[in-house]
Order: C-alpha cells, then sequence, then structure tokens
C-alpha cells in the first residue's frame, strides 16, 4: 500500500533547472527553437507555434532537453508537465519551465503522473505562490514531498497509465488526419474559391486580380482537376464581387460580423461540481470529468485566457470554465463553418493581455465573416457527415479511455489499487 511506500523529498530525487529568460537586448549566439508555457499541454506539447531565442554553446547543457525530461510549467497552469521525447532535435525551454531529470531510482513518467494526480487534490496548492499570476518556485519543487514505491512499481505504474494514454494520442491523431481532411475542403471552397473560379473560367468571366494566380493553377491542372458533383457545383455563383470588408468575394454571398452568427457565451467555475461522465474544458483541452453539463449541443469552444488558438468544435454535453468562451451558432448550418474559419485566424496576434494572453468579447465580435449560401453549406456539411461521425466515434472513446485513466490514477499512485487488477482494466478497455 502507498503507505508502506517511504516518502521522499523531491529535490533529493531529481536535477530541476528553469529556463532561460527571454531578453532580445542580452542574448547572445545562434537561435534555436525553444519551449514557452503555451507549448506545454498535459501530456504533450504543441509545437506548431515555436518561437526562437539565441543560445550561446555554453547554455545548450543547461537549457537544452533530452529525450525523457519532464517538462513542467513554471506559471499559468503551475505543474502542468508532460515528457520530451525529441520531437523536435536540439529544442531548449524558457523561462516560463522547469526541466526535471530523475536520477537513479527515479521514473520521470511516474512523476509526471504524480504532479497529474497532485493538481487534481490539490497537494500542488501550498507550494504554489501569487494570487493574480501563479508560479511554482524551483525552491518549491525540491520541498515538493512524495511517497515513492520501488522502482519496478513505479514503471510498471507508468506503463499502465501510459498505455491508456497513448491509445488517446493514436485517436487524437486519428482526428487531427480527418480535422486536415476537413480543413482542405473549407480552403477549397471558402478561401481558394476553387468551385467558383471553375465556373468563372467556364463561363468566360473575368478573375480579379488577387485570383487570377490561382485560377492560373486551377487551369494548370486540365483533366487533373477534379470536378464536384454537378449539382453542388451549381451551387456556387459564376462571378466575384468586390466587399469593403474582405476584398473580392463569390457573387451573391455577404459578409457579417460574428455577433449575428454566433452567440458567444462565458464559462463558469467547475469546483464544486462532483465527478461525473460530463468533459469539463479550460483553454487547455479536457480538464476532468463532472456530473453536470452547463450546454448541450452545437457550440465552438474559444479560449479567453492562455492557449488562444487552442478552438474545439463539440457537438454533446460539456461544461466549460471561465477562462473560456462557448459559441452557439445561431443557425444550424453554421457550426462546422465558422469553427474552420475561426482556425483562419491568428487569434494570439488578437490578444489584449499583457502577463497572461486574452481575449474578449468585443475582439471576437467585431470579426467579420464571409457568409455562403445556405444550400451551399448544407452541402459542405454532408460533405464532412462522414468524417464527422468518425471523429466523433475517436472522440467519445478518448471520453471513456480518459475517465478510466483518471480513475486509475489516485488509485494507483496512493498504493489502494494492486497492479494487476489495474493491468485487467486496461486490457479490456483496449
Amino acid at each position: 500500500m502507498g503507505s508502506e511506500w517511504p516518502k521522499v523529498r523531491l529535490g533529493d530525487c531529481v536535477d530541476s533547472c528553469l529556463g532561460k529568460m527571454l531578453d532580445k537586448e542580452k542574448n547572445r549566439g545562434e537561435l534555436f527553437p525553444y519551449l514557452g508555457n503555451k507549448n506545454v499541454r498535459w501530456g504533450s506539447f504543441a509545437t506548431n507555434e515555436l518561437a526562437q531565442m539565441r543560445f550561446e554553446e555554453h547554455e545548450h547543457e543547461r537549457y537544452g532537453l533530452r529525450y525523457g525530461d519532464l517538462v513542467v510549467c513554471e506559471g499559468g497552469e503551475p505543474g502542468r508537465c508532460a515528457i520530451w521525447k525529441d520531437e523536435i532535435p536540439g529544442m531548449k525551454i524558457q523561462k516560463a519551465l522547469h526541466r526535471i531529470r530523475a536520477k537513479k531510482n527515479v521514473d520521470n513518467r511516474f512523476l509526471h503522473y504524480w504532479f497529474l494526480t497532485s493538481s487534481r487534490n490539490g497537494t500542488l496548492e501550498p507550494h504554489i505562490t501569487g494570487t493574480t499570476i501563479k508560479h511554482l518556485t524551483g525552491k518549491n519543487i525540491a520541498q515538493l514531498e512524495i511517497f515513492l514505491p520501488p522502482l519496478e512499481t513505479q514503471k510498471a505504474i507508468a506503463h499502465i497509465l501510459g498505455s491508456l494514454d497513448d491509445k488517446i494520442e493514436l485517436n487524437r491523431q486519428m482526428n487531427a488526419t480527418l480535422e486536415a481532411i476537413a480543413q482542405a475542403l473549407f480552403k477549397s471552397w471558402f478561401v481558394d474559391f476553387d468551385p467558383v473560379i471553375d465556373n468563372a473560367l467556364a463561363a468566360g468571366n473575368p478573375i480579379p486580380e488577387p485570383l487570377q494566380a490561382r485560377a492560373e493553377a486551377r487551369k494548370a491542372l486540365g483533366d487533373k482537376r477534379k470536378p464536384l458533383p454537378e449539382a453542388i457545383q451549381q451551387q456556387f455563383p459564376s462571378a466575384f464581387e468586390y466587399s469593403d470588408e474582405l476584398g473580392w468575394i463569390p457573387e451573391g454571398w455577404r459578409v457579417n460580423k460574428l455577433n449575428s452568427l454566433l452567440d458567444i457565451r462565458y464559462g463558469k467555475d467547475h469546483k464544486n461540481l462532483d465527478d461525473g461522465k460530463i468533459p469539463v474544458y479550460g483553454s487547455g483541452g479536457i480538464m476532468r470529468f463532472a456530473e453536470k453539463h452547463l450546454y448541450e449541443g452545437e457550440a465552438i469552444l474559444i479560449p479567453r485566457k492562455g492557449s488562444l488558438n487552442n478552438l474545439v468544435y463539440l457537438n454533446t454535453k460539456f461544461w466549460c470554465v471561465d477562462t473560456i468562451f462557448y459559441g452557439v451558432p445561431q443557425a444550424v448550418e453554421l457550426g462546422h463553418y465558422l469553427y474552420l474559419t475561426l482556425k483562419q485566424y491568428d487569434l494570439v496576434a488578437m490578444n489584449v493581455g499583457s502577463a497572461v494572453p486574452s481575449m474578449t468579447t468585443k475582439v471576437l465580435n467585431d470579426l467579420d465573416f464571409l457568409v455562403p449560401t445556405s444550400l451551399t453549406l448544407s452541402s459542405f456539411n454532408e460533405s464532412l457527415e462522414e468524417f464527422r461521425k468518425a471523429q466523433n466515434s475517436f472522440s467519445l472513446n478518448n471520453d471513456s479511455l480518459t475517465r478510466l485513466r483518471d480513475t486509475l490514477l489516485p488509485k494507483l499512485l496512493s498504493g489502494q489499487l494492486r497492479i494487476p487488477e489495474a493491468e485487467k482494466r486496461v486490457a479490456e478497455a483496449i
């Protein structure tokens, strides 16, 4: 049992190092990509928005990452962490992050799960400083006390929980592939205007100068150009018209402010909710599962604080916390379209915060959106229907696996659940 495991001071079990201060005036050396707080999620990294900083030769060892390092957030959501697996060679860390390397009797994967459960049960809270902006300092990390099982048990626990996380990650990657297909179709129809250009070329209508390069590319495809079904192709106009807000747009389509298309609402605090099966979302993704839902139906989650570009499309029961908005489409055919259109915007560039990236309803509501005809939107949704069904299946499976992991997590780390029983339950789920 956990009470039989020795209690140890974390500073005696690991080597910890805070990342490098970003100072463009003082930093010297070569440019390298680095991880900041926004790039670290629970159990994974978002590496699509990496910045660069100068590092000198003697700093590579101090601030560089090795395979298996545990990267822990110092601020933002202190304690949020993930294991680095050399996704990008030469990666460094910025001052908002701690790099933790375990010594020979500690498994970093076990520590990752310890931080995960400790962030949820309040164990970390007394060690976090600050009110408005919270911090988990290196000194306080060293003072953390944990019940540490034998190394073999640590590895077994990490393997059990990791098996679930690996399956969750595989499902996430499948969903990302499906999402990329949907985005490609969206871009062809509503950004590049391929069907409109094809119709305009067939009718001999003029192509606006900003779209001529795309028109030449369509011509060059010749017979390789894949036409849409005739019934869908005819739904697109064969000419363009100029709009003051967005420039050249397909004839007959309109431009609206987002507030006329999406009802943006605030999330609510979740701390008084009992555990259950309803996913609770924060700006970094699912935080936990609760017994109540805040909303049921089609919605777009838009971070209000933190990772501003981390948008989520949902069509189910959910709860979201007060660091994230949820937008309800004002027409049934708008949901997928608005979500994919919002993903075209760089919301990080619209940040109105200073210490913490922030978004406001005023900024969002004032965005200009191109609105195709209802018939075209319906055809778009029908084209995505099978993809969305598959995505929903993967998402539901992930919800189930995540709930199982979160059930096993505190029991395994406290020694309440024996390894064989946990292995049996995971085998049945996977």
